[in-house]
């Protein structure tokens, strides 16, 4: 055994000697075998690698489809499911609880699921179809009752509608649940508001502006009460003690007054009338407070009544209009009718003016507030209101027109009253037509001013005798109308333009003719000099020293005297004080260029050796005397 065992370990060691000789014979061929090796086990572990990458991607989207599945059937159950909650609170709880309400959604978002899925003729619809259906006509039931008592309670006696309007708004989803879910009960519910509302409106409109008329004034203008007619106050006194006095002045029935503050926005927005509070007071109110008050409250419900209609039922445009003219339909037209008839009978010309303003405001307000409701309605009026307007407005300037002077008793150089009714209406309508210009009113103002009422004071001063007495007649009569327009009208206006430019050609020749019964010698000759003068002619005047001697030693004698009486004489021929005082100024002031012009033609060489020279006033003295005699107002 041991030389078996020594042979054996001999032998491993000669392979062992063999081996090392030939590793350390051939190193290169031994790494090129590892490498090989390593080669080899790195392509493996790729291929493993990329075994791995696309299985997790495999896995990734098997459960991503697992879990979307899971969430399309966990949404589809719990949708499925009518929860015990849901089916007492339909059934037991009221309405006006929050809860119900809250309930009530749940339902609509399962009945919509129902109706879906049933499109996609899901089985499991049929599970829930049944008590889905039964509590919907239960909350059907319960939502119509609900609403009918309310629209029901409108119609009690002194009932504030618009507390029940304002709680149907904190429930506008049941009529969406309604028209959803019932079109029946819906359109039952909507024709019974409808019908309801348009009585209400129209017994309250009727009532109110009936009891309006109540407190209008008794003494309203007539056919007779034109520009052009005949003052009768004096003959009303006359007749007084035998039959009914005159209803009032005519000259008030042409005069604003008051009455444009309307107008304002105090006013024009302000709390409407309670005729039977101004009754208890005994008040009595002009036409167009009443129809300002009237329209104001048809404005102030007709807006709330569209916005409730295109909230709670869900309405826009046309369909709103429609569902809007539904129910004020019949209240409008009643209005119509009897401003129409009212109107027809109506000579106020400034009432009719004022209440075409008045819908001019209001029209502007609703299209600021954007509501489109009262727009048909508001032209409506004004094709009413404006051709009436323009009939009187030419009923007056035929009145004017067709004016006899012999007919209006004795004449005076005071301003008549025909113009001064004249001056009143015009200043009138020209401050209320400011806010809201309009063409047709400025024609028929223009044609009453230029071809009416200047011919009729023309035509009034042809009757004076003398031109002097005509100038005064027409400068009073001037100057009133451009007082009266100055009050309201814009200092730029047509009008006031107009009757300055007549007022200053007029004042100018009364000038000249106040000044020619004193100085006219002296102006005369200062005219035929200068004309002379420009000709180069002068050397004409030459011969004529008694005239010019007379001239110098006349007016240094008399020209005191003659401003004096002639300060007096204005004062007394012109109402306006101011006007007077004006002309008074201007005359003066008209002497002293003339007595200038005075000095200057006789400084000319021609007249140089005049001994009378010596014997003019000093100019500037005489400005001096001539302040003096100004007189102060």
């Amino acid at each position: 055994l041991s030389s078996s065992a020594v042979h054996i370990q001999a032998n491993l060691e000669d392979d062992l000697v063999k081996e090392a000789l030939k590793t350390v014979r051939s190193p290169k061929h031994r790494m090129e075998g590892m490498l090989s090796s390593f080669q080899s086990d790195l392509s493996s572990i790729s291929s493993e690698i990329q075994t791995l990458q696309q299985q997790s991607v495999s896995m990734n989207v098997r459960l991503k489809n697992r879990q979307a599945v899971r969430s399309h059937l966990s949404q589809l159950v719990d949708e499925l499911v009518v929860p015990g909650a849901m089916i007492s609170t339909i059934l037991e709880s009221p309405v006006t609880e929050q809860e119900f309400l809250e309930q009530l959604h749940e339902l609509n978002t399962k009945i919509n699921f129902a109706k879906e899925l049933s499109f996609r003729e899901t089985l499991a619809c049929s599970d829930i179809q049944d008590i889905v259906d039964r509590l919907k006509l239960k909350a059907v039931s319960k939502i119509r009752e609900f609403i009918l008592q309310k629209i029901y309670s409108f119609r009690k006696p002194m009932t504030n509608y618009q507390i029940p309007q304002n709680t149907l708004l904190k429930y506008r989803f049941f009529y969406q649940f309604l028209l959803a879910n019932e079109r029946t009960v819906a359109k039952e519910i909507r024709d019974e508001y409808v019908d309801t509302m348009s009585k209400i409106y129209y017994s309250y409109f009727k009532s109110y502006s009936g009891r309006l008329l109540k407190v209008q004034y008794e003494e309203v203008a007539d056919k007779d009460d034109l520009m052009g007619v005949e003052d009768t106050a004096k003959k009303d006194i006359l007749y007084s003690f035998f039959s009914k006095p005159s209803l009032k002045s005519r000259n008030t029935i042409f005069t604003l007054g008051q009455r444009g503050a309307i107008l304002s926005p105090a006013e024009l927005e302000g709390p409407i009338l309670v005729p039977h509070t101004a009754q208890r007071g005994d008040s009595r109110y002009p036409y167009e407070t009443l129809f300002r008050s009237q329209h104001y409250a048809l404005l102030d419900n007709g807006c709330r009544e569209y916005l409730f209609l295109s909230d709670f039922f869900m309405v826009a445009g046309n369909s709103a209009l429609d569902l809007f003219n539904s129910i004020m339909g019949k209240t409008l037209s009643m209005f119509l009718k009897s401003m129409s008839t009212y109107v027809s009978d109506c000579y106020d010309s400034i009432a009719i003016f004022l209440c075409i303003h008045i819908i001019l405001r209001f029209r502007a307000i609703t299209a600021k507030r954007n509501i489109p409701a009262l727009d048909k309605y508001w032209e409506a009026v004004l094709e009413l209101l404006w051709p009436r307007f323009e009939l009187i407005l030419e009923m007056n300037i035929s009145s004017i027109r067709n004016t006899d002077p012999q007919k209006l008793g004795v004449l005076d150089t005071r301003p008549h009253y025909i113009t001064r009714r004249y001056a009143e209406f015009s200043s009138a309508i020209v401050s209320i037509n400011q806010t809201f210009p309009n063409e047709r009113t400025n024609a028929l103002l223009g044609q009453l001013q230029v071809i009416e009422v200047e011919n009729f004071v023309l035509k009034m001063a042809a009757e004076f005798p003398s031109r002097r007495d005509q100038l005064i007649f027409l400068i009073n009569n001037y100057d009133m109308m451009l007082s009266v327009l100055m009050e309201r009208a814009a200092d730029d206006s047509k009008e006031v333009e107009g009757f300055q430019q007549l007022l200053l050609a007029r004042t100018q020749e009364f000038i000249e003719e106040i000044l020619s019964p004193p100085f006219g010698g002296m102006i005369a000759f200062v005219k035929e000099a200068e004309a002379l003068m420009e000709k180069g002619q002068l050397e004409r005047l030459k011969n004529d020293e008694a005239r010019i001697t007379q001239l110098v030693r006349g007016f240094s004698s008399t020209w005191k005297q003659s401003v004096e009486a002639m300060s007096q004489d204005v004062m007394r021929s012109f109402t306006n004080f101011k006007n007077g005082t004006s002309i008074i100024q201007g005359a003066l002031t008209q002497l002293i260029q003339y007595y200038h012009g005075f000095h200057k033609v006789l400084n000319q060489p021609t007249f140089r050796s005049l001994a009378v020279r010596s014997e003019l006033i000093n100019l500037h003295h005489l400005m001096v005397e001539v302040k003096k005699h100004k007189p102060n107002f």
